[in-house]
């Protein structure tokens, strides 16, 4: 089996890090990874890492040049949490490492783009459920237009093709990472456990109830090596979720016990308001548990935490494409959270 060698844009975030875990249990993977962090020990053992601010051009030339032998480029970073109108730097990340490679490797055989359900517009408000890849775009702003059409338009008359995916809440074990639904759901739950509290639904009623999709990491990973190596991917968009959906309400009795606290009446809090100051009950959670010694700002992002939680409508979309393509791993939802979860707390990240 000829061997291929991946360059991997925001090896640290949920879906690089996972994709290079994934990779590296391959057999004919060669890894390099850029990332602005350094990476830990069980990273910097999987892939050489580049330090590397992607949204300098200069500075992508003189730090990806020599990447002579790139076959796949998987493009993972992402530039400001849950914003979508940050256009210039997110294209940046994008189109920077993907020209330099372009014109460095002759081996270059795929980019897959990673991007997500905000292409649909569900941070807008409801749309069209379940969404297919096939729906129109939304009045723009939105980053991953502009990621795409570069990528789509300066692949045109080139050797290599481009696969675009759109996971939605990525789910999977990353540290130092706030957007990051396990993460931001634990330190929440941790942290009204030690102030005595049950575990409340913090978002809108109306979300407590509707139904949400999530992807896993791990299956993410595999569906995107598949995207890189599959004939039926090139130059085509895949939505790829878990295959299944779920309500908060059904699944919150099962996430308390998970933490072993009772259930709440659901509460509504701006958690990006609240929850900013709880650093020191969290600095108190790390020393009582004998927890990893993450600062509190590298457990949840907030803002996002509330960009889920509040979601008032469904969010649901179509896998019947990538499935139809030949891609047709599920996974079980409710079971995934909590065997994260549970790896989390094995991992001494949450109590």
């Amino acid at each position: 089996m000829a061997r291929k060698k991946a360059l991997v844009v925001g090896g640290l975030g949920v879906i690089g890090r996972n994709l290079i875990n994934h990779m590296a249990a391959q057999d004919d993977w060669d890894i390099v990874a850029v990332s602005r962090r350094a990476p830990d020990k069980e990273m910097a053992a999987k892939a050489d890492f580049i330090s590397c601010d992607l949204l300098d051009m200069a500075q992508a030339e003189a730090k990806l040049a020599h990447l002579s032998d790139v076959t796949h480029i998987f493009c993972c970073a992402l530039y400001g949490g849950i914003d979508a109108t940050t256009t210039e730097q997110n294209r940046a990340l994008v189109a920077n490492p993907v020209t330099v490679m372009s014109a460095a490797s002759n081996s270059l055989e795929r980019v897959v783009l990673q991007e997500g359900s905000k292409a649909y517009g569900r941070q807008l408000g409801p749309f069209k459920t379940p969404a297919k890849e096939s729906d129109s775009r939304h009045m723009p702003p939105n980053f991953y237009y502009e990621q795409e059409d570069f990528l789509i338009d300066f692949q045109n008359g080139k050797d290599w093709s481009w696969a675009v995916l759109r996971p939605e809440a990525v789910c999977g074990f990353a540290v130092g990472n706030p957007m990051n639904l396990i993460m931001c759901f634990g330190t929440y739950a941790a942290i009204s456990k030690e102030l005595g509290m049950p575990l409340k639904y913090p978002g809108d009623l109306r979300g407590f109830e509707a139904i949400n999709q999530v992807t896993d990491s791990g299956l993410l990973a595999r569906m995107t090596l598949w995207s890189a190596t599959s004939p039926n991917a090139a130059n085509e968009i895949f939505n790829i979720t878990n295959g299944d959906g779920f309500r908060y309400v059904n699944v919150w009795p099962d996430w308390a016990a998970a933490f072993g606290m009772e259930v709440g009446m659901a509460q509504r809090i701006i958690s990006a308001e609240v929850m900013p100051d709880k650093g020191p009950v969290w600095d108190r959670i790390v020393e009582k548990h004998g927890l990893m010694k993450l600062t509190y700002e590298q457990t949840a992002g907030w803002p996002y935490f509330d960009f889920n939680m509040d979601t008032a409508w469904d969010v649901l979309m179509s896998d019947a494409k990538r499935i139809d393509k030949g891609f047709t791993e599920m996974v079980d939802t409710e079971k995934m959270f909590l065997d994260l979860f549970a790896e989390f707390r094995l991992r001494k990240v949450l109590p």
